[in-house]
């Protein structure tokens, strides 16, 4: 069980005002907060060691580059990799998308197929665009249905010896579906192909191990599960990673250079060119040690309650609906009030001191498909409670009489 009242007191953003009113933070599906024994590591790291790593033969180097490779270890250990070096750091989930369509650029030809599925992310679909134009490989999508939930049947059905790989994301940051990426990664290999799964969404839920799953990439960004901004992980299986290219040339990233020719130094390092985000790779790791304190076990029992109720409760609210019912679903609720635009409710939300998305969450086919706008998102995490709960009923209610 978790001492949910004892978790709140580590972290100092709960503790504010919003016009006024105290803060009920229901955006976690955006980027939840941070505890302060995060920030405490990004305080240490710019007070005490910060210095670029690898090249420099300083002590404060040399700190920063141990404190940056153990970091690395403690990423891989969290989501089982086999080898620390299969641990990329990125910026966040996009830029580890964009690393693994650059480099099938040069392994795909014309007439070649790839899968994503209608339930993506932008940064789930629009790399794969481009790399379709860029050669000549052709997109094809696993329908959904009106639960929210991809239809495993015409996925098999698009299966085939031209497809080359599949995507598609391990939870739906839109409507909280959990997508079935065990039987997706096995229908996939059995016809050659090569699996990608966005796991922006299932991060901050669940503790996915790549080994069992035997996923070939997993990409997710650390300010989802209590980090910092602007960091990320991309693991790859080895064999893949030695297959693609780099991403980008720079430091770092080489072996040797001459003008006449460059050759290109090994994993992890060849897809790391550049300075990296030092700081927020030592932070990353610090969030998942907080998290790993808790226990994922008891984060998704807390979080599935949180749901059922917050599930319950609006149900209750006159033409009130839902988008997203999948039986398996993680603490996301996707929702419409009659024909209220969502914005105008989540702009009076906002004047309550209650922070939710509204929009299409960067996941407009699937808006397209409903035949909606945008939603009212709320999401929540481990932090948040049944009282914030009612309280933000209340609210909402108030902004529904409001606006009708």
């Amino acid at each position: 069980m978790l001492n949910v009242q004892d978790i709140r007191k580590d972290f100092p953003i709960l503790n504010r005002k919003v016009n006024g009113k105290p803060l009920i933070y229901f955006d976690n599906a955006a980027t939840s907060q941070t505890p302060q024994q995060v920030i405490d590591v990004i305080v240490s790291y710019y007070s005490n060691y910060n210095a670029n790593i690898h090249r420099g033969v300083h002590s404060l180097s040399q700190e920063a580059t141990d404190a940056y490779e153990k970091a690395r270890i403690t990423i891989q250990k969290h989501f089982n990799a086999k080898e620390a070096h299969e641990i990329i750091y990125t910026s966040g989930t996009t830029h580890g998308i964009n690393l693994v369509a650059n480099g099938f650029s040069s392994l795909l030809k014309k007439g070649d197929e790839i899968i994503v599925s209608a339930l993506e992310h932008h940064s789930n679909i629009v790399p794969w665009q481009m790399l379709c134009e860029r050669t000549g490989a052709v997109l094809k999508v696993i329908p959904m249905n009106e639960d929210g939930e991809l239809i495993l049947a015409d996925f098999d059905a698009l299966l085939n010896e031209a497809t080359k790989l599949v995507f598609v994301n391990h939870i739906s940051n839109a409507l909280g579906t959990i997508n079935p990426i065990e039987y997706i990664i096995d229908r996939a290999h059995s016809v050659g192909a090569a699996v990608l799964v966005d796991g922006a969404q299932s991060c901050p839920h669940l503790k996915p191990d790549v080994q069992a799953l035997d996923v070939d990439f997993y990409v997710c960004s650390a300010h989802k599960i209590c980090g910092p901004t602007g960091v990320g992980m991309l693991y790859g299986k080895e064999e893949w990673l030695k297959k693609l290219p780099p991403y980008q040339g720079g430091g770092e990233m080489i072996a040797e250079v001459s003008f006449e020719k460059t050759t290109y130094a090994g994993l992890p390092h060849k897809f790391e060119a550049g300075t990296p985000n030092i700081c927020g790779g030592i932070a990353f790791a610090a969030a998942l040690d907080y998290m790993n304190a808790i226990g994922f076990e008891n984060i998704a029992a807390y979080e599935n309650e949180l749901l059922s109720y917050a599930t319950e409760r609006l149900l209750q609210i006159d033409d009130l609906k839902i988008f997203g019912t999948s039986e398996e679903k993680t603490s996301v609720i996707s929702f419409n009030v009659g024909t209220i635009h969502p914005y105008d409710i989540g702009t009076i939300l906002d004047k309550m001191g209650v922070a939710v998305r509204t929009g299409h969450h960067c996941a407009q086919p699937i808006m397209d498909f409903f035949k909606i706008p945008g939603t009212i998102r709320a999401s929540f995490m481990f932090y948040n409670t049944k009282a914030e709960i009612d309280a933000f009923v209340v609210a909402l209610k108030k902004a529904i009489m409001m606006l009708s």
